[in-house]
């Protein structure tokens, strides 16, 4: 199968569902590219009863975030706001960028700063120590 276009940190926009899940918005928590399957935070989220195990612990109703299907989910971009499909685009360092179809803004912001930092300190020359200077 492809890869992935989503991963953790992302924003992204639940396309299926009923009306109370469909149209909302979370972060992703957790990514599992075997099963193509994420976690979203808020989104999904089941009820589990738990009965104590001791007397320090405390029983009830919680709810936890169950995984999702990629293909349930839509990457909102952080430029325009829209959830988006995702493009690649070559960057400067001849790596490739995951950007909005819609806008073209890039969503890889990390990758972006280690290309332009990477490329600083390419063409940047490395002074030479004189005997001087020790």
């Amino acid at each position: 199968m492809a890869s992935m276009n989503i991963r953790s940190g992302d924003t992204v926009e639940m396309l299926v569902g009923d009306v109370n899940t469909r149209g909302k918005r979370g972060k992703v928590i957790v990514v599992n590219t075997e099963s193509h399957r994420v976690v979203v935070e808020g989104l999904n989220l089941v009820t589990k009863h738990r009965k104590p195990r001791s007397a320090q612990e405390q029983g009830g109703k919680f709810e936890q975030p169950r995984p999702v299907d990629v293909s349930n989910v839509a990457v909102v971009c952080p430029k325009c706001g829209q959830a988006t499909r995702i493009k690649h685009v070559l960057g400067d360092n001849g790596k490739y960028l995951r950007a909005c179809q819609k806008c073209g803004a890039t969503i890889d912001v990390r990758a972006e700063k280690k290309q332009t930092r990477a490329a600083k300190t390419k063409s940047a020359p490395k002074k030479k120590k004189s005997q001087d200077e020790e």
